[in-house]
């Protein structure tokens, strides 16, 4: 599922999300730069579980190469030292949130705070949703190391404090809809999902998924209890705070006229961009 939109406009202008969105833009344009052989910045900057697990001992890593063989270019698996570190090992529970795999990761990670952020900054406030993103990003860190603690995989993406945003949102906003892509087999409908559906399937997947990797360290591709820890940490902190009435008041709903609901199917009005 894809999001287009949702229908709660944000109402201050949400310029520590954008900024937040600068910033991953600016860090993944200096990893595409990169000059071949340098330090590669995903080993120094990514959290990698082993390499806090064990601070003092040389972090060896497994790595694939292309060899000539007289049947062409083929690969071939090899164990090499990871590139030192940038910052402790502890630290790259952080950094790790600003890095990015490729541009899918990228443009999906980043098309998804835009969609959510504006909204969770707008009832947190600006200084607020800074530390609340940041802690996000650590507590789905701490979630998947805990699920692979001597894994020597780096770990990077801002998925996972976007998960908390989402998780927040989904406290924050329970009446909210959003315009969702659906991919129906081999058709695309549109739909005006509630956000607590849209949401909660997400989070549901991402459980589903983790609980299949639990016991893999060295489980590659997506890091799903990171989204996990994230998304439940982000609701909690969203709760808390709204038990202690410390958010800002919620902004009304917004539905564009030329948007026709029936039920919870978007239907296409005459004037309607979709």
């Amino acid at each position: 599922m894809i999001p287009l939109r949702d229908n709660i406009p944000y109402r201050t202008f949400p310029f520590v999300n954008y900024s937040v969105i600068a910033i991953c833009a600016l860090v993944f344009i200096a990893q595409l730069i990169q000059p071949p052989g340098a330090p590669d910045l995903i080993e120094r900057f990514g959290m990698i579980p082993a390499r806090i697990t064990h601070p003092d001992e040389p972090l060896v890593i497994r790595d694939l190469e292309v060899m000539q063989t007289p049947r062409g270019p083929q690969m071939r698996e090899i164990m090499r030292p990871a590139a030192d570190p940038a910052v402790p090992p502890l630290l790259t529970m952080l950094t790790c949130i600003f890095l990015h795999g490729g541009w899918m990761h990228f443009l999906g990670n980043m098309w998804f705070l835009h969609i959510f952020g504006d909204n969770v900054e707008d009832r947190f406030g600006h200084v607020g949703f800074v530390l609340f993103y940041l802690a996000c990003g650590v507590a789905a860190s701490l979630a998947h190391y805990w699920a692979g603690p001597n894994s020597t995989l780096p770990t990077i993406g801002a998925s996972g404090a976007i998960a908390g945003v989402m998780g927040a949102y989904m406290y924050l906003y329970p009446h909210a809809r959003v315009l969702t892509l659906v991919p129906i087999f081999v058709f695309l409908q549109v739909l005006m999902l509630p956000a607590p559906l849209f949401l909660g399937v997400w989070f549901l997947l991402q459980l589903f998924s983790g609980a299949m990797t639990l016991g893999a360290e060295q489980a590659a591709g997506v890091a799903w209890w990171a989204h996990i820890g994230g998304f439940a940490v982000g609701f909690a902190v969203a709760w808390l705070l709204g038990q202690a009435h410390r958010l800002n008041p919620p902004v009304a709903e917004r539905l564009p006229a030329s948007d026709r609901l029936s039920g919870y199917r978007l239907e296409r009005g005459p004037r309607s961009g979709y």
